[in-house]
């Protein structure tokens, strides 16, 4: 039976090899780490909680276009909302005046 490689020992057998060699056993490695870590435990769990995240503010969103669509159901007359807001506008200028007027004395 082997015996588990202590981390000095690896140090030195990384030692004796060449770059390239050392470039193929980074992914060997980096592999290893994200299978059995719980670095990757918690990676996993922020995508999941970011995808309910967007799932919930897409359910949002869909809940004010249903909103919106509910109001614009139905009929619509425009020369009438237009009547109404000019009347409206009358109206505040006419406050505005009268207000004025008894401000400032004549």
């Amino acid at each position: 039976m082997t015996q588990p490689l202590t981390l000095k020992h690896m140090e030195q057998l990384a030692g004796q090899l060449n770059q390239q060699d050392l470039l193929q056993l980074l992914p060997h490695i980096a592999l290893r780490l994200s299978q059995n870590s719980s670095f990757a435990a918690n990676g996993a769990q922020e995508k999941e909680r970011k995808r309910q995240a967007q799932l919930q503010l897409a359910n949002e969103l869909l809940l004010e276009v249903d909103d919106i669509e509910d109001d614009s159901l139905g009929e619509f007359d425009t020369t009438e909302t237009i009547r109404r807001m000019r009347n409206e506008r009358i109206a505040q200028i006419c406050r505005k005046d009268a207000y004025k007027s008894f401000l400032i004395p004549t």
